[in-house]
């Protein structure tokens, strides 16, 4: 029998330390739940499991994600055919996963019960949980715009609608019972006329620098974007963020101000990969989840997401060293880098940089 290389074995032993630490989280709840009990059940000792999983949190999040990404996948259905019609599918997509009253209160289906009180608990998830909220907003509200482009920018009401959601999550935990399914849908379907002062509204454009001109190659690692689920388009023409955590919202900025067909990705780092990049993985699954059965392929929003936990996509753009506050966006033409912005506006700065002829670097507004 072959011998498992190195990384083959360090692979099957996360796997063992998420199995166990599933059953304990299941068996005891996260509160209560101990390393030292994981440790046990998955015949390693405690410095095994802190070798591949910086804490407690970090393995939650990881046990999380793992099950959302093991979810069968439900049964085609007729997606909505207007902004009523999908939030309504939306939302019955959403609480549909939500522990039911006679759930035992130690259980498969109340796993995630804890994650919203943990990430209240510590500043360190609190921001970037909240620009990842953002971000679920902005794809959420980008679909709606698809399907009705006339009614201009639609992220108000999805911020509006997450958070009808996200009360009804909480009561579901904290109250069960309490949540009536089909008000709740009702509602969300009636969200869809929600009239809002939603105008877009540009960042301050004298604080922010002009991107600059370049004509770098662009030759980037294969990605997955975590939207669809397909290989991501990378080289196509348009713009590229290495955004932050902390920054992770800015991304509208590129989706605003970017030409129209143009390619608009955003590349998620994090100076936090093993517990804050399973934290973003879980906030996108969530909403992707609920999104693909209520909305038409082709109401999608036209926009990727990239999930870079090694850093090698940044790497290619010309971000050797990430952490939470990063945002750079670069300008891609022709598959060459043909301006590149850095900091508070860059989004926007590449995005609007001026369209170049074949062979040209762009000129920045």
């Amino acid at each position: 029998m072959d011998r498992l290389s190195r990384a083959e074995a360090q692979q099957r032993t996360r796997a063992r330390v998420l199995a166990a630490a599933r059953e304990e989280f299941t068996e005891r709840g996260y509160r209560d739940a101990k390393i030292d009990a994981i440790a046990e059940r998955a015949g390693l000792t405690r410095g095994g499991v802190y070798s591949n999983f910086p804490g407690k949190r970090a393995l939650y999040f990881a046990v999380l994600v793992e099950d959302i990404q093991r979810a069968p996948t439900p049964p085609p259905v007729r997606p909505g055919r207007t902004t009523r019609e999908a939030l309504g599918m939306f939302a019955r997509a959403w609480l549909a996963r939500l522990p039911l009253a006679i759930d035992e209160q130690h259980s498969t289906a109340r796993l995630g019960v804890d994650l919203l009180p943990e990430i209240l608990a510590d500043e360190r998830t609190r921001r970037p949980y909240t620009q990842l909220m953002k971000l679920d907003a902005i794809l959420l509200g980008l679909a709606l715009e698809q399907i009705h482009p006339a009614a201009g920018r639609r992220v108000g009401v999805a911020e509006t609608v997450l958070t009808t959601l996200q009360g009804a999550t909480q009561l579901a935990a904290a109250a069960p019972g309490f949540v009536e399914e089909f008000t709740i849908v009702a509602a969300c379907e009636r969200l869809a006329g929600l009239e809002l002062d939603d105008a877009w509204r540009p960042p301050y454009l004298p604080y922010i620098p002009g991107a600059r001109p370049a004509d770098e190659p662009w030759s980037p690692p294969a990605a997955t974007d975590a939207i669809s689920g397909e290989p991501a388009r990378l080289t196509g023409d348009g713009v590229v963020a290495i955004l932050g955590l902390h920054r992770v919202g800015a991304i509208e900025e590129a989706v605003r101000a970017a030409p129209a067909g143009a390619d608009v990705t955003a590349v998620l780092v994090t100076g936090a990969p093993d517990e804050l990049g399973n934290l973003a993985r879980l906030a996108v699954a969530d909403l992707c989840t609920c999104l693909r059965p209520a909305f038409p392929t082709t109401a999608g929003p036209h926009l990727r997401i990239v999930h870079d936990d090694t850093g090698e996509v940044a790497a290619a753009a010309g971000v050797p060293a990430v952490s939470d506050a990063t945002e750079t966006a670069i300008r891609i033409h022709s598959g060459r880098i043909v301006a590149r912005a850095d900091g508070f506006g860059a989004c926007h700065a590449a995005a609007s940089a001026d369209h170049p002829p074949p062979g040209k670097t762009p000129t920045p507004h």
